[in-house]
């Protein structure tokens, strides 16, 4: 068994990524930030791309993404606000299109015929809805921790990653939360009893660099408002076990475009090994679905 002790800057790291996480999952959050990503709009102008959100819940998730400082509110009068991407909410989309990435191979999908040709083919996951169903994976209480831990160790039994994942729990404590990881997909338990990452476990890592990077970015460096059409690229600073970390919900219908607009929101940035995205993504899928492998993927 691996016992290799996590870096200096290994809790830093993951306590950034924590923090991350909780602020991208509250539900909407993604795609109030993905429908924001090609231009500033006015709340009226929001509501309609959005329209299976219910009354009252698009003012609070606007509100929380402005406090973390990833979506600014500008006042030009009483009735004419908008809301547009701050520097540091720019410099989120790569991120995000990293995750879409990882849940767009490594996340279960339905086959459903192909309307042209009759075949049965893996079903198109809209983009947002793909970065959801992956958070609801490494969002739950303790499973960020137990992974990262595992990506350090490499394989440990209960009780490391109970003291090194849950500190101030019993061992008892630790087994739910393995259990979850374990029926997702993301960690397997070897003949000695010891856990160890699954390789769509282990293909988390591009995802928890990413995130690990953009929350050690210095603030300075991302939170002024960024200029029309440009995007701050996501920090190099890189450190930490995975830069040096349920079912699924129904996808939305789309939406018909507003008269006179594009249809949909548009991604203008995309990280190196994430897809390039085009308008409409947020709602239509546009990375190529991949065949389920013959073991299945991670359920969503």
């Amino acid at each position: 068994m691996a016992t290799t002790a996590p870096p200096p800057s290994a809790s830093h790291d993951l306590s950034g990524v924590t923090k991350t996480l909780d602020l991208l999952a509250p539900r909407w959050s993604v795609w109030v930030l993905m429908t924001l990503s090609s231009q500033t709009l006015r709340y009226a102008e929001i509501k309609p791309r959005l329209p299976w959100l219910a009354d009252g819940q698009l003012h609070p998730r606007l509100r929380h993404l402005a406090s973390a400082g990833v979506v600014e509110r500008t006042e030009y009068a009483p009735r004419h606000v908008t809301y547009g991407l701050t520097s540091r909410g720019a410099a989120l989309m790569p991120v995000l299109a990293t995750i879409a990435s990882w849940g767009d191979t490594y996340l279960e999908k339905d086959l459903v015929a192909n309307k042209a040709t009759g075949e049965m083919e893996p079903e198109r996951i809209p983009p947002a809805q793909n970065i959801d169903d992956a958070l609801a994976l490494i969002v739950p209480r303790h499973a960020t921790p137990i992974l990262w831990s595992l990506q350090t160790r490499g394989s440990a039994a209960a009780k490391s990653l109970a003291t090194e994942a849950m500190p101030g729990y019993g061992l008892t404590a630790v087994y739910k939360p393995l259990e979850r990881l374990a029926e997702d997909g993301l960690i397997t338990a070897n003949g000695s009893g010891d856990y160890q990452l699954s390789a769509s476990g282990r293909a988390l890592s591009p995802v928890f660099q990413a995130i690990s990077a953009w929350a050690a970015a210095p603030p300075a460096a991302t939170d002024a408002r960024r200029p029309r059409g440009q995007g701050l690229a996501p920090s190099q600073n890189r450190s930490g076990p995975w830069a040096t970390t349920p079912s699924r919900r129904p996808a939305p219908a789309s939406p018909a475009a507003p008269v006179g607009r594009a249809a949909g929101p548009a991604l203008t940035t995309a990280s190196p090994n994430g897809p390039a995205w085009k308008a409409g993504d947020l709602f239509s899928h546009q990375i190529p679905a991949r065949p389920i492998s013959p073991t299945g993927g991670p359920r969503r």
